[in-house]
């Protein structure tokens, strides 16, 4: 008999965060409102097309428990649960604010939890998503280990995150996440500070074969790195190895 979804009608505290979470939480707090069309704007609207390309990789595996890590306003949590319409989808964020935004979206399980620690059991979900959170984390490897609990044997990963294009585009990237995006993002949001972050950030985030390498490391196995647009984020697939693919 499969598990239930855990339980989520209300939206319960986590413990205090410190250090970069404290930071991160408060960031994007402040920017929640106006968070969706900052990232819709920003992107020039590429993100709706990375979030389809997610949703319908998690749709082959047929998961019927899907954990949407750090899913903020939401949009990736609804898109997992048009293109998996049987599965139950939860969305977890460790920012109250952009779960708030999420609920005014529509997305019906929402439950605030730091990724650093969950409160679920262990062997929880068919599949857990990630998209623009990983590396805001206070420790990745954690992160990574914590999904890794969660997910029941043959279970898969998917993160989604920026990362820097090889060149030659790699110059006008950079030229845009620095210098660019956070004016745009200043006139959006009223906060170039977050996206002062957003580039900094990125910068420091492993990606291809040292994410590859980071996920397996978690315990993961059969790590695969999808670059889209270019290179300008790229996608991580990975399972956690005991059950059937």
């Amino acid at each position: 008999m499969p598990r239930q979804m855990p339980d989520s009608s209300a939206i319960p505290s986590p413990g205090p965060a410190e250090g970069k979470g404290a930071a991160v939480r408060r960031l994007f707090g402040a920017i929640a409102r106006r968070y969706d069309l900052a990232n819709h704007l920003l992107s020039g609207g590429l993100d709706f097309f990375w979030r389809r390309r997610a949703a319908k990789i998690v749709r082959s595996w047929k998961p019927a428990r899907i954990l949407d890590l750090a899913t903020g306003s939401g949009d990736l949590a609804l898109a997992l649960a048009k293109a998996c319409p049987d599965a139950g989808v939860l969305g977890a964020d460790f920012c109250l604010p952009m779960l708030l935004a999420a609920r005014r979206k529509g997305v019906a399980n929402l439950v605030q939890a730091d990724g650093m620690a969950l409160p679920f059991p262990d062997d929880a979900f068919d599949a857990v998503t990630i998209a623009f959170g990983l590396r805001n984390m206070e420790s990745w490897q954690r992160g990574l280990a914590e999904i890794a609990r969660v997910l029941r044997p043959g279970g898969h990963v998917l993160v989604l995150d920026f990362s820097i294009p090889r060149p030659p585009f790699r110059w006008f990237y950079r030229f845009y996440l620095h210098r660019v995006l956070p004016l745009f993002a200043r006139l959006l949001t009223g906060d170039r500070q977050a996206y002062e972050y957003l580039g900094a950030s990125i910068e420091k985030f492993p990606a291809g074969t040292a994410m590859n390498a980071m996920i397996e490391a978690a315990g993961f196995a059969d790590a695969k790195c999808e670059p889209l647009t270019g290179g300008i984020v790229s996608l991580y697939t990975a399972m956690r190895p005991g059950g059937s693919k």
